[in-house]
Protein backbone atom coordinates (compact mmCIF):
# COMPACT_ATOMS: atom_id res chain seq x y z
CA UNK A 1 0.00 0.00 0.00
CA UNK A 2 1.23 3.35 -0.74
CA UNK A 3 1.99 5.61 1.97
CA UNK A 4 1.93 9.36 2.10
CA UNK A 5 3.26 12.17 4.57
CA UNK A 6 2.07 15.58 4.55
CA UNK A 7 4.44 18.13 6.27
CA UNK A 8 2.84 21.68 7.04
CA UNK A 9 5.29 24.80 6.87
CA UNK A 10 8.27 24.42 4.50
CA UNK A 11 10.62 26.37 7.25
CA UNK A 12 13.53 24.90 8.67
CA UNK A 13 11.30 21.78 10.88
CA UNK A 14 9.32 21.68 8.05
CA UNK A 15 12.31 20.36 5.80
CA UNK A 16 14.09 18.38 8.09
CA UNK A 17 10.83 16.25 9.39
CA UNK A 18 10.42 15.78 5.58
CA UNK A 19 14.06 14.67 4.50
CA UNK A 20 13.51 12.16 7.57
CA UNK A 21 10.02 10.86 6.60
CA UNK A 22 11.63 9.75 3.06
CA UNK A 23 14.06 7.56 4.29
CA UNK A 24 11.85 5.72 6.61
CA UNK A 25 9.89 4.44 3.83
CA UNK A 26 7.44 6.64 3.07
CA UNK A 27 6.73 6.69 -0.60
CA UNK A 28 5.63 10.30 -1.11
CA UNK A 29 6.41 13.34 1.46
CA UNK A 30 4.26 16.80 0.69
CA UNK A 31 5.20 19.84 1.94
CA UNK A 32 2.69 22.19 2.39
CA UNK A 33 3.25 26.17 2.73
CA UNK A 34 1.19 29.71 2.03
CA UNK A 35 4.35 31.21 1.39
CA UNK A 36 5.70 31.62 -2.12
CA UNK A 37 9.00 29.97 -1.49
CA UNK A 38 12.16 32.77 -2.63
CA UNK A 39 14.76 30.81 -5.09
CA UNK A 40 17.56 31.72 -3.23
CA UNK A 41 18.68 32.24 0.22
CA UNK A 42 16.23 35.29 0.34
CA UNK A 43 13.72 36.69 3.28
CA UNK A 44 10.31 35.14 3.23
CA UNK A 45 7.06 36.89 4.39
CA UNK A 46 6.18 34.15 6.75
CA UNK A 47 9.57 34.45 8.67
CA UNK A 48 8.96 37.61 10.98
CA UNK A 49 12.11 36.92 13.01
CA UNK A 50 14.21 35.75 9.40
CA UNK A 51 15.95 39.30 9.33
CA UNK A 52 16.80 39.07 13.23
CA UNK A 53 20.41 37.47 14.48
CA UNK A 54 20.15 34.05 14.51
CA UNK A 55 23.14 31.26 15.56
CA UNK A 56 23.32 27.75 14.62
CA UNK A 57 24.81 26.27 17.25
CA UNK A 58 27.07 23.17 17.05
CA UNK A 59 24.38 20.14 18.57
CA UNK A 60 22.00 21.44 16.31
CA UNK A 61 24.59 21.24 13.01
CA UNK A 62 25.23 17.97 14.37
CA UNK A 63 21.65 16.91 14.26
CA UNK A 64 20.98 18.28 10.70
CA UNK A 65 23.92 16.48 9.50
CA UNK A 66 22.54 13.68 10.95
CA UNK A 67 18.87 14.20 9.28
CA UNK A 68 20.57 14.88 5.68
CA UNK A 69 23.71 12.37 5.79
CA UNK A 70 25.76 12.49 2.25
CA UNK A 71 25.60 16.19 2.49
CA UNK A 72 27.87 18.27 4.80
CA UNK A 73 25.52 21.54 5.46
CA UNK A 74 28.75 22.93 7.54
CA UNK A 75 30.45 22.60 4.15
CA UNK A 76 27.71 24.41 1.66
CA UNK A 77 27.05 27.42 4.80
CA UNK A 78 30.58 27.88 4.86
CA UNK A 79 30.91 27.99 1.13
CA UNK A 80 28.50 30.56 0.86
CA UNK A 81 30.56 32.40 2.90
CA UNK A 82 28.88 31.94 6.51
CA UNK A 83 31.64 31.82 9.30
CA UNK A 84 32.87 29.69 11.72
CA UNK A 85 33.18 31.34 15.07
CA UNK A 86 34.86 29.90 18.21
CA UNK A 87 33.22 30.61 21.85
CA UNK A 88 36.32 30.43 23.17
CA UNK A 89 38.47 32.76 21.37
CA UNK A 90 36.47 34.28 18.64
CA UNK A 91 33.51 36.48 20.41
CA UNK A 92 34.15 39.42 22.52
CA UNK A 93 30.96 39.23 25.01
CA UNK A 94 29.85 41.51 27.93
CA UNK A 95 27.88 39.47 30.35
CA UNK A 96 26.05 40.91 33.34
CA UNK A 97 29.10 39.94 35.62
CA UNK A 98 31.57 41.16 33.24
CA UNK A 99 33.85 40.70 30.68
CA UNK A 100 34.31 36.89 29.20
CA UNK A 101 38.11 36.06 28.58
CA UNK A 102 39.16 34.54 25.29
CA UNK A 103 41.09 31.71 25.30
CA UNK A 104 43.83 30.14 23.36
CA UNK A 105 42.94 26.15 24.04
CA UNK A 106 40.00 24.84 21.72
CA UNK A 107 35.99 25.33 22.22
CA UNK A 108 33.07 24.56 20.77
CA UNK A 109 31.69 26.55 17.60
CA UNK A 110 28.91 28.16 15.94
CA UNK A 111 28.01 29.25 12.68
CA UNK A 112 27.06 32.53 11.86
CA UNK A 113 24.77 33.86 8.54
CA UNK A 114 21.45 34.88 7.82
CA UNK A 115 18.60 32.86 8.59
CA UNK A 116 17.48 32.83 4.60
CA UNK A 117 20.94 31.62 3.74
CA UNK A 118 20.96 28.39 6.86
CA UNK A 119 16.66 27.90 5.15
CA UNK A 120 17.77 28.10 1.74
CA UNK A 121 20.96 25.76 2.10
CA UNK A 122 19.01 23.00 4.09
CA UNK A 123 16.03 23.16 1.84
CA UNK A 124 17.73 22.72 -1.18
CA UNK A 125 19.98 19.75 0.26
CA UNK A 126 16.62 17.86 1.06
CA UNK A 127 15.24 18.62 -2.66
CA UNK A 128 18.35 17.34 -4.25
CA UNK A 129 18.38 14.00 -1.50
CA UNK A 130 14.93 12.86 -0.97
CA UNK A 131 12.03 13.06 -3.41
CA UNK A 132 9.59 15.63 -1.71
CA UNK A 133 7.48 18.03 -3.06
CA UNK A 134 6.75 21.05 -1.94
CA UNK A 135 2.97 23.25 -2.51
CA UNK A 136 2.02 26.28 -1.93
CA UNK A 137 -1.25 26.36 -0.17
CA UNK A 138 -2.75 27.16 3.08
CA UNK A 139 -3.92 24.58 5.76
CA UNK A 140 -6.94 25.44 7.33
CA UNK A 141 -7.21 22.10 9.28
CA UNK A 142 -7.04 18.42 9.71
CA UNK A 143 -9.17 15.42 8.77
CA UNK A 144 -9.84 12.34 10.29
CA UNK A 145 -11.18 12.08 14.04
CA UNK A 146 -9.86 12.07 17.70
CA UNK A 147 -8.90 8.70 17.59
CA UNK A 148 -6.71 9.37 14.16
CA UNK A 149 -5.85 12.37 11.46
CA UNK A 150 -6.28 10.95 7.89
CA UNK A 151 -4.82 14.40 6.38
CA UNK A 152 -5.57 17.94 6.24
CA UNK A 153 -8.01 20.49 4.44
CA UNK A 154 -6.46 23.18 2.36
CA UNK A 155 -8.15 26.48 1.51
CA UNK A 156 -9.35 26.77 -2.71
CA UNK A 157 -10.82 29.42 -4.31
CA UNK A 158 -13.71 27.13 -5.36
CA UNK A 159 -13.92 25.80 -1.80
CA UNK A 160 -11.76 23.73 0.59
CA UNK A 161 -10.62 20.38 -0.56
CA UNK A 162 -8.82 17.72 1.75
CA UNK A 163 -5.43 16.30 0.83
CA UNK A 164 -4.79 12.35 2.60
CA UNK A 165 -2.36 11.54 4.61
CA UNK A 166 -1.09 8.56 7.26
CA UNK A 167 1.34 10.81 8.85
CA UNK A 168 0.65 14.94 8.74
CA UNK A 169 3.74 16.58 10.67
CA UNK A 170 2.58 20.65 11.93
CA UNK A 171 6.16 22.19 11.58
CA UNK A 172 3.69 25.79 10.98
CA UNK A 173 5.72 27.34 13.50
CA UNK A 174 5.20 30.70 16.04
CA UNK A 175 1.85 30.93 13.89
CA UNK A 176 0.33 27.38 14.33
CA UNK A 177 -3.15 27.01 14.93
CA UNK A 178 -2.71 23.84 15.50
CA UNK A 179 -5.29 24.35 18.82
CA UNK A 180 -7.81 25.08 16.79
CA UNK A 181 -7.75 22.22 14.48
CA UNK A 182 -7.62 20.36 17.44
CA UNK A 183 -10.94 21.28 18.79
CA UNK A 184 -12.29 20.57 15.12
CA UNK A 185 -11.49 16.77 15.87
CA UNK A 186 -12.64 16.79 19.19
CA UNK A 187 -9.38 16.91 20.91
CA UNK A 188 -8.94 19.63 24.09
CA UNK A 189 -7.78 20.16 27.48
CA UNK A 190 -4.39 21.14 26.03
CA UNK A 191 -2.41 23.57 28.73
CA UNK A 192 -0.49 26.19 27.27
CA UNK A 193 2.08 29.37 28.95
CA UNK A 194 3.16 32.17 27.37
CA UNK A 195 5.91 34.33 29.19
CA UNK A 196 5.98 37.70 27.28
CA UNK A 197 8.88 40.10 28.29
CA UNK A 198 7.79 42.90 25.59
CA UNK A 199 11.10 42.21 23.39
CA UNK A 200 11.62 44.19 20.79
CA UNK A 201 14.32 43.45 18.25
CA UNK A 202 15.76 45.88 15.83
CA UNK A 203 18.20 44.48 13.20
CA UNK A 204 19.94 46.49 10.38
CA UNK A 205 23.05 45.31 8.07
CA UNK A 206 26.07 46.85 7.68
CA UNK A 207 29.05 46.42 5.13
CA UNK A 208 32.18 45.18 6.70
CA UNK A 209 34.37 48.27 6.85
CA UNK A 210 37.83 47.57 5.24
CA UNK A 211 40.39 46.21 7.53
CA UNK A 212 37.71 44.55 10.08
CA UNK A 213 37.08 41.15 7.65
CA UNK A 214 38.48 39.29 11.48
CA UNK A 215 36.79 41.68 14.00
CA UNK A 216 35.05 39.07 16.26
CA UNK A 217 31.46 38.92 17.33
CA UNK A 218 30.73 41.05 19.39
CA UNK A 219 27.50 40.88 21.87
CA UNK A 220 26.54 43.17 24.86
CA UNK A 221 24.30 40.35 27.00
CA UNK A 222 21.56 41.49 28.49
CA UNK A 223 21.26 42.49 32.48
CA UNK A 224 18.21 40.75 33.92
CA UNK A 225 19.95 41.34 37.73
CA UNK A 226 19.23 45.06 37.82
CA UNK A 227 15.72 45.28 37.99
CA UNK A 228 14.97 47.11 34.73
CA UNK A 229 14.10 46.30 31.34
CA UNK A 230 16.65 44.09 28.87
CA UNK A 231 18.83 45.90 26.80
CA UNK A 232 21.43 44.07 24.41
CA UNK A 233 22.73 44.15 21.17
CA UNK A 234 25.30 42.41 19.19
CA UNK A 235 27.49 42.33 16.00
CA UNK A 236 27.34 39.49 13.70
CA UNK A 237 29.35 38.43 10.80
CA UNK A 238 27.33 37.53 8.05
CA UNK A 239 28.00 36.03 4.22
CA UNK A 240 28.50 38.98 1.92
CA UNK A 241 30.79 41.25 3.59
CA UNK A 242 28.31 42.32 5.91
CA UNK A 243 27.52 42.77 9.59
CA UNK A 244 24.30 41.82 10.97
CA UNK A 245 23.97 44.37 14.17
CA UNK A 246 20.46 43.25 16.21
CA UNK A 247 19.09 45.08 19.02
CA UNK A 248 16.84 43.92 21.60
CA UNK A 249 15.06 45.50 24.42
CA UNK A 250 11.94 44.19 26.61
CA UNK A 251 9.14 46.58 27.64
CA UNK A 252 10.18 49.78 28.39
CA UNK A 253 13.80 49.42 26.87
CA UNK A 254 12.54 48.79 23.44
CA UNK A 255 15.21 49.49 20.59
CA UNK A 256 13.99 52.40 18.00
CA UNK A 257 13.71 52.25 13.85
CA UNK A 258 15.29 55.43 13.23
CA UNK A 259 18.74 55.22 12.68
CA UNK A 260 19.89 58.17 15.21
CA UNK A 261 18.23 56.16 17.90
CA UNK A 262 19.56 52.92 16.59
CA UNK A 263 22.84 54.22 17.57
CA UNK A 264 22.08 56.42 20.97
CA UNK A 265 20.56 52.80 21.74
CA UNK A 266 23.68 50.71 21.16
CA UNK A 267 26.00 53.68 22.94
CA UNK A 268 24.05 53.41 25.98
CA UNK A 269 24.47 49.72 26.45
CA UNK A 270 26.62 49.11 29.46
CA UNK A 271 29.61 49.40 27.25
CA UNK A 272 29.43 51.51 23.57
CA UNK A 273 31.22 48.86 21.31
CA UNK A 274 28.86 47.87 19.16
CA UNK A 275 27.68 51.69 18.99
CA UNK A 276 31.37 52.59 18.41
CA UNK A 277 31.98 49.59 16.13
CA UNK A 278 29.02 50.66 13.35
CA UNK A 279 28.97 54.68 13.86
CA UNK A 280 32.15 53.79 11.13
CA UNK A 281 30.31 51.00 8.54
CA UNK A 282 28.04 51.88 5.79
CA UNK A 283 24.50 51.01 6.29
CA UNK A 284 22.86 48.66 3.82
CA UNK A 285 19.31 48.43 4.79
CA UNK A 286 16.51 50.08 6.91
CA UNK A 287 15.84 49.08 10.40
CA UNK A 288 13.88 46.37 10.65
CA UNK A 289 11.12 45.99 13.86
CA UNK A 290 10.04 42.51 14.91
CA UNK A 291 7.55 42.01 18.24
CA UNK A 292 6.72 38.28 17.86
CA UNK A 293 8.96 37.05 20.27
CA UNK A 294 7.22 35.89 23.68
CA UNK A 295 7.84 32.17 24.89
CA UNK A 296 5.23 29.93 24.31
CA UNK A 297 4.74 26.36 25.04
CA UNK A 298 1.83 24.34 24.21
CA UNK A 299 1.93 21.02 26.21
CA UNK A 300 0.68 18.75 23.60
CA UNK A 301 2.22 15.61 24.64
CA UNK A 302 0.26 15.85 27.40
CA UNK A 303 -3.14 16.25 26.50
CA UNK A 304 -5.23 13.33 27.57
CA UNK A 305 -6.06 12.29 24.12
CA UNK A 306 -4.10 12.47 21.22
CA UNK A 307 -4.78 11.21 17.51
CA UNK A 308 -2.56 8.65 15.88
CA UNK A 309 -0.92 10.24 12.78
CA UNK A 310 -0.39 13.70 13.93
CA UNK A 311 2.95 15.20 15.03
CA UNK A 312 4.06 18.89 15.95
CA UNK A 313 7.68 19.87 16.14
CA UNK A 314 9.80 22.85 16.12
CA UNK A 315 8.00 26.30 16.63
CA UNK A 316 4.45 25.07 16.40
CA UNK A 317 5.67 22.56 20.10
CA UNK A 318 7.25 25.42 21.74
CA UNK A 319 8.39 29.21 20.94
CA UNK A 320 11.33 30.88 22.71
CA UNK A 321 12.43 34.41 23.11
CA UNK A 322 15.09 34.44 19.80
CA UNK A 323 17.61 36.17 22.44
CA UNK A 324 19.19 32.82 23.28
CA UNK A 325 19.41 31.02 19.81
CA UNK A 326 17.92 28.25 20.51
CA UNK A 327 15.36 27.80 17.77
CA UNK A 328 16.93 26.20 14.90
CA UNK A 329 18.52 23.61 17.21
CA UNK A 330 15.45 22.89 19.04
CA UNK A 331 13.92 22.28 15.31
CA UNK A 332 16.45 20.10 14.59
CA UNK A 333 16.43 17.90 17.79
CA UNK A 334 12.77 17.55 17.18
CA UNK A 335 13.11 16.34 13.84
CA UNK A 336 15.99 13.95 14.87
CA UNK A 337 13.69 12.38 17.26
CA UNK A 338 10.80 11.94 14.70
CA UNK A 339 13.51 9.94 12.48
CA UNK A 340 14.95 7.94 15.61
CA UNK A 341 11.12 6.58 16.65
CA UNK A 342 10.49 5.86 13.10
CA UNK A 343 12.74 3.58 12.87
CA UNK A 344 12.19 1.76 16.02
CA UNK A 345 8.50 2.16 14.94
CA UNK A 346 8.74 0.88 11.46
CA UNK A 347 6.01 2.30 10.01
CA UNK A 348 4.03 5.87 10.20
CA UNK A 349 1.12 4.17 10.92
CA UNK A 350 2.55 2.13 13.54
CA UNK A 351 0.26 2.41 17.15
CA UNK A 352 1.33 5.01 19.46
CA UNK A 353 4.42 6.76 17.30
CA UNK A 354 2.58 10.14 17.57
CA UNK A 355 2.62 10.17 21.15
CA UNK A 356 6.34 8.88 21.50
CA UNK A 357 7.22 11.69 18.92
CA UNK A 358 6.01 14.27 20.82
CA UNK A 359 7.23 13.26 24.54
CA UNK A 360 10.55 13.06 22.68
CA UNK A 361 10.20 15.90 21.18
CA UNK A 362 9.02 17.38 24.00
CA UNK A 363 12.46 16.75 25.91
CA UNK A 364 14.59 19.10 24.26
CA UNK A 365 11.69 22.19 24.19
CA UNK A 366 11.98 21.90 28.20
CA UNK A 367 15.17 22.38 28.08
CA UNK A 368 15.40 25.19 26.19
CA UNK A 369 11.77 26.82 27.45
CA UNK A 370 13.59 27.20 30.89
CA UNK A 371 16.54 28.70 29.98
CA UNK A 372 14.38 31.06 27.72
CA UNK A 373 11.74 31.44 30.44
CA UNK A 374 14.03 31.76 33.78
CA UNK A 375 16.35 34.37 32.81
CA UNK A 376 12.91 36.52 31.24
CA UNK A 377 10.66 36.26 34.25
CA UNK A 378 12.93 38.33 36.15
CA UNK A 379 12.46 41.37 33.55
CA UNK A 380 9.98 44.20 34.82
CA UNK A 381 6.82 44.29 33.62
CA UNK A 382 7.07 40.64 32.19
CA UNK A 383 3.65 38.64 31.80
CA UNK A 384 2.82 35.23 32.17
CA UNK A 385 5.39 34.58 35.17
CA UNK A 386 7.44 35.53 38.10
CA UNK A 387 10.71 34.01 39.54
CA UNK A 388 9.85 31.45 42.12
CA UNK A 389 11.95 30.02 44.90
CA UNK A 390 13.56 27.35 42.44
CA UNK A 391 14.16 30.07 39.83
CA UNK A 392 15.65 32.11 42.31
CA UNK A 393 18.03 29.48 43.55
CA UNK A 394 19.36 28.50 39.62
CA UNK A 395 19.62 32.37 39.02
CA UNK A 396 21.88 32.50 41.86
CA UNK A 397 23.98 29.38 40.82
CA UNK A 398 24.05 30.59 37.15
CA UNK A 399 25.54 34.06 38.31
CA UNK A 400 28.52 32.30 40.54
CA UNK A 401 29.22 30.60 37.48
CA UNK A 402 29.28 33.61 34.65
CA UNK A 403 31.39 35.44 37.33
CA UNK A 404 33.81 32.25 37.45
CA UNK A 405 33.94 31.59 33.89
CA UNK A 406 35.48 35.15 33.68
CA UNK A 407 38.56 33.73 34.62
CA UNK A 408 38.46 30.12 34.63
CA UNK A 409 38.15 27.90 31.85
CA UNK A 410 36.62 24.97 33.31
CA UNK A 411 33.54 27.18 34.17
CA UNK A 412 33.34 28.53 30.87
CA UNK A 413 33.68 25.17 28.94
CA UNK A 414 30.40 23.92 30.90
CA UNK A 415 29.01 27.46 30.08
CA UNK A 416 29.91 26.45 26.07
CA UNK A 417 28.78 23.20 26.13
CA UNK A 418 25.30 24.25 27.36
CA UNK A 419 25.13 27.07 25.29
CA UNK A 420 25.91 25.49 22.08
CA UNK A 421 23.63 22.97 23.20
CA UNK A 422 25.74 19.75 22.85
CA UNK A 423 24.89 19.19 26.37
CA UNK A 424 21.62 19.26 28.26
CA UNK A 425 21.75 22.67 31.23
CA UNK A 426 22.78 18.95 34.05
CA UNK A 427 26.33 20.02 32.24
CA UNK A 428 26.57 23.26 34.49
CA UNK A 429 25.97 21.13 37.82
CA UNK A 430 28.83 18.27 37.11
CA UNK A 431 31.07 17.95 39.57
CA UNK A 432 33.90 19.75 38.29
CA UNK A 433 31.79 22.76 36.92
CA UNK A 434 30.32 22.89 40.30
CA UNK A 435 33.56 23.42 41.89
CA UNK A 436 34.52 25.80 39.47
CA UNK A 437 31.63 27.65 40.41
CA UNK A 438 32.48 27.26 44.18
CA UNK A 439 36.33 28.74 43.67
CA UNK A 440 35.38 31.60 41.55
CA UNK A 441 37.50 33.01 38.98
CA UNK A 442 41.38 32.80 39.87
CA UNK A 443 42.00 35.88 37.31
CA UNK A 444 40.81 39.43 38.75
CA UNK A 445 37.75 40.90 36.49
CA UNK A 446 38.89 42.56 32.97
CA UNK A 447 38.17 46.26 32.73
CA UNK A 448 37.42 46.51 29.21
CA UNK A 449 37.05 44.09 26.27
CA UNK A 450 39.49 41.97 26.00
CA UNK A 451 40.93 43.29 22.26
CA UNK A 452 43.98 42.39 20.33
CA UNK A 453 45.98 44.84 19.49
CA UNK A 454 45.27 45.11 15.82
CA UNK A 455 41.32 44.78 16.70
CA UNK A 456 41.83 47.73 19.19
CA UNK A 457 42.99 49.70 15.85
CA UNK A 458 40.19 49.30 13.79
CA UNK A 459 37.79 49.73 16.86
CA UNK A 460 39.51 53.11 17.40
CA UNK A 461 39.70 53.83 13.30
CA UNK A 462 36.00 53.03 13.28
CA UNK A 463 34.68 55.27 16.30
CA UNK A 464 32.94 58.57 15.07
CA UNK A 465 31.26 59.15 18.46
CA UNK A 466 34.05 60.62 20.56
CA UNK A 467 33.04 58.24 23.27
Amino acid sequence: MSRRAVVVGAGLAGMLAAAVLSRAGVDEVVVLDRDELPEGPRQRRGLPQGRHAHLLMAGGLAAMEEIVPGVSLRKRLLAARAHEISLSSGMLALTPEGWLRRWRREGPVMLTCTRALVDWTVRAAVLEQAPVKIRRAAVVGLTGSAGRVRGVRIAAPGGDTDLDADLVVDASGRGTRVLGWLDGLGVSGVRTRTVDSGLVNASRVYRVPAGAERFPLTIVQANPYVGRPARSAMVMPVEGDRWLVSCGGSRGGEPPADPEGFLRYTLGLPDPIVGRLISGAEPLTDIHLSRSTSNVRRYLEKAPVWPEGFVVLGDALGTFNPAYGQGMSVAAFGARVLGRELERAGSVTAPGLARRVLRGAARSVDAAWSMAVGQDVLYPEVRGGRPGVGDRVVTAYTRRMTRAAAGSFAAASAIWDVTSMRTPPTRMFRPDAALSALTGSPLPPLSGPPLTPAERAVLDGLDRTGV
